[in-house]
């Protein structure tokens, strides 16, 4: 990995961990509906143009089942229960819990297929479970009221990205923009039957709206953009590493901008569950990065 594509990868990984941020300014006031409607169809409206830009035409007809499994299990569910969690959940926590997604994905995996993980791969599972509840019980996340649900919701979204991962992997599938820009699409329609049925706690400030277009523009049309970069310049592998820095990124935004406090059971958690998802993916995170940083791999 040269030093442009690394750049790519730690800019990646500040934006993914800046949607937990921009979720938890926006959820409280927007709630879960109305926030993930906004970020699923400003994404879609974004990528439309990009893909007017580059002569890219979704080819609906035939692939409309498949953007309807993307576009729920990697967009519409996932983003409807980090919007609820966002309601009593810190940033911080979130970006932890969101870290168990490729776990998840593995778990999932070895149901689907009937092949038992391995050693390695079992001890990842373990310690992932391990970190999860030093996140929640040693961090005193369980101390708020409502948490125990928030918590829950927010491993289901982990949970939900696992399920669209297996079934990408799967899959009969077009490119990876033409999954990400019919995906967004197929999410808007799946969530706005909801839309009618949700309500605004209070008149949205200029910071809520930023924060709603951020999370749109940004954290998911650019995101994915620079996603599909990181692919076709590292390959899927190596881009794959991002999952191992948002949970830094999601710790530093939250503690910057939101004051959140960041307790040493969380910060023992999260690094749990970064080496339970570096054995479950089958990597060592430390020397990957540092030897893709310097060229050498």
């Amino acid at each position: 990995m040269n030093l442009a594509s690394f750049i790519r990868l730690l800019t990646l990984a500040a934006i993914w961990g800046a949607s937990f941020l921009f979720t938890r300014i926006g959820a409280p006031v927007l709630g879960s509906v109305i926030l993930a409607e906004f970020r699923v169809g400003l994404a879609a409206l974004f990528l439309a143009i990009v893909a007017g830009f580059l002569h890219k035409p979704l080819n609906v007809k035939q692939h409309w089942r498949h953007y309807l499994m993307l576009g729920i299990f990697n967009g519409a569910l996932p983003y409807l229960l980090f919007g609820f969690a966002a309601q009593t959940l810190s940033a911080s926590a979130m970006s932890i819990l969101n870290a168990t997604s490729p776990i998840w994905g593995t778990l999932i995996g070895s149901v689907w297929t009937r092949h038992p993980p391995n050693g390695r791969t079992a001890l990842g599972l373990g310690l992932g479970i391990i970190g999860v509840g030093l996140v929640v019980g040693v961090g005193h996340l369980t101390a708020q009221r409502g948490a125990g649900v928030a918590i829950a919701a927010a491993l289901l979204a982990a949970f939900s990205f696992g399920i669209a991962t297996t079934y990408a992997k799967t899959a009969k599938s077009e490119d990876g923009f033409s999954n990400a820009h019919g995906s967004m699409w197929a999410a808007s329609l799946v969530i706005a039957p909801a839309v009618p049925f949700a309500s605004v706690t209070t008149p949205p400030g200029t910071v809520v709206m930023l924060a709603v277009v951020a999370v749109s523009i940004v954290c998911t049309g650019i995101a994915f953009l620079l996603y599909f970069r990181l692919i076709r310049d590292i390959g899927a592998t190596s881009a794959l590493t991002v999952t191992f820095l948002i949970p830094v990124f999601g710790i530093l935004w939250g503690s910057l901008f939101l004051g959140e406090v960041v307790t040493p059971g969380m910060m023992a958690g999260s690094f749990i569950v970064i080496v339970g998802t570096a054995l479950v993916t089958g990597y060592n995170p430390a020397t990957l990065l540092f030897r893709r940083a310097t060229g050498n791999a």
